[in-house]
């Protein structure tokens, strides 16, 4: 590669060919960025009620601790 590389200017090797890959694979990291961006987005939406579960299960029994039924 670096040999095919080795006579172009240097325009092609930091422009050309980052933009051509770009358009060519452009499709490709943009729907692998929109599953990262979602899967994180599952995983914040996850955590966050989970601890709003065990925040109101602590709450209540907090609250019950009083009571002897359970």
């Amino acid at each position: 590669m670096k040999e095919i590389l080795a006579g172009l200017p240097w325009w092609v090797k930091w422009v050309a060919v980052p933009i051509i890959a770009l358009v060519v694979f452009g499709g490709l990291i943009l729907s692998v960025l929109h599953f990262v961006v979602a899967l994180l987005f599952k995983v914040l939406v996850f955590v966050a009620v989970v601890g709003g579960l065990i925040y109101v299960v602590r709450k209540f029994m907090a609250g019950s601790s009083s009571r002897s039924d359970w």
